[in-house]
């Protein structure tokens, strides 16, 4: 008896470290690919192309598995899924760096697929096993990520001057291993049916208006999000910046992004209904994006200060949302449907930004898409934020 409290207490103390090293595991070893592209592109011989669908590659795979997440969840336990995922995107990261292109591109969709199972199962789990610490939890978890995408895209190619681009993507192979040797704990020695592994079953949420409602609401800021990402520092070149000032800008909003991805979960779940805070961020982007039409640099600051904040609370906010829009086992189901439709989106998003630009030859055509999609945000956000279950 002694020695399985031992152990009960041990997997519960270790809980939270473990939500959070997996956060901090999400995003590194796919922002850390994108400044090592010119290297790979040449050591590989590859193909303009190529190059690009390297970047895209994992978004498809994520678009595609979060549909299957919420059923493996439910075959296997939360826990023993999200260690699955874990374990896959190790495998994906040896195997990426061992040969040609092939085993390369292999790799990269392994580890999309690793990280989708663990992205999409953490918010139920957190509402599982942490119902009162939803808030603060999924604060946390959203910051991590985003802290540590922002690390994998500073430090990718300082690592690769000394190791080659191989070492430096091979390098967070440590980071992965800890995480699962941290999760570990968490698996029972029998498969656990109930709240302690996950809850299968749930409603049918493609049948449900509010689901489809969040997924579009997911859906928006995700385009928002990997469209600026994209195509941002092109368009403040435009406007007179160098290249390098453009690049610093962006790694600016992103740590401006932090803030807004601690913060806008611990005020959501303060209050019944969300749907001030959605609106009030749509047309905060609003503001902020009427704003790079100008090309004095106060200007632009000033609505570039505001969309990084929002970039980094919608995401932490559309998170926060499937938790409070469900109950038990619909919460993993929703999960994965809006995270589908949200990586669809932002796959397609880039790509119709840059067949406009290439039709129009004007960078306004970015701005207008992205206002339209401000506009889309305070929307749904009127409707997602109602105090209401899927």
């Amino acid at each position: 008896m002694n020695q399985a409290l031992s152990k009960r207490d041990i997997s519960t103390r270790l809980l939270v470290p473990g939500i959070i090293l997996i956060s901090f595991c999400l995003r590194p070893t796919l922002t850390s690919v994108g400044p090592l592209i010119p290297m790979i592109r040449e050591d590989l011989s590859l193909s303009n192309g190529l190059a690009g669908f390297l970047t895209t590659l994992p978004l498809i795979a994520f678009a595609t598995f979060s549909l299957f997440a919420s059923g493996i969840g439910a075959r296997l336990g939360n826990v023993r899924a999200i260690l699955l995922g874990l374990i896959l995107l190790g495998i994906g990261t040896v195997i990426r760096v061992q040969g040609g292109s092939f085993l390369l591109f292999a790799g990269t969709a392994l580890t999309g697929v690793g990280i989708v199972i663990c992205n999409v199962l953490i918010i139920p789990l957190i509402k599982l096993k942490l119902p009162n610490k939803i808030g603060i939890m999924t604060s946390v978890y959203t910051t991590g990520m985003s802290g540590f995408a922002a690390v994998g895209t500073g430090l990718s190619v300082p690592i690769a001057m000394e190791l080659g681009w191989r070492g430096s993507l091979l390098s967070w192979i440590g980071l992965i291993v800890i995480a699962i040797l941290l999760w570990i704990p968490q698996v029972k020695t029998k498969k656990v049916k109930g709240a302690d592994e996950g809850l299968s079953g749930g409603k049918n949420v493609w049948k449900s208006r509010l689901a489809w409602e969040v997924s579009l609401f997911m859906g928006i800021q995700s385009t928002m999000f990997y469209t600026l990402i994209a195509w941002l520092p092109d368009l403040l070149i435009y406007r007179g910046f160098t290249a390098g000032s453009a690049g610093l800008v962006m790694s600016l909003m992103q740590v401006v992004g932090l803030v807004g991805s601690f913060l806008a979960p611990l005020v959501a779940v303060k209050y019944a209904s969300q749907v001030r805070i959605a609106v009030g961020m749509g047309l905060i982007y609003f503001v902020g994006y009427t704003t790079l039409f100008s090309s004095n640099e106060l200007i632009l600051y000033t609505g570039l200060t505001l969309i990084g904040f929002c970039l980094g609370a919608s995401i932490s906010l559309a998170y926060t949302l499937i938790g409070l829009r469900t109950e038990g086992g619909t919460t993993a189901r929703l999960s994965g449907m809006a995270q589908s439709a949200g990586y669809y989106l932002a796959a397609l998003g880039p790509v119709m930004v840059g067949i406009l630009f290439d039709w129009n030859k004007n960078w306004n055509i970015l701005i207008i898409m992205m206002i339209i999609c401000a506009l889309s945000f305070a929307y749904l956000g009127s409707r997602v934020g109602r105090n209401v279950k899927v």
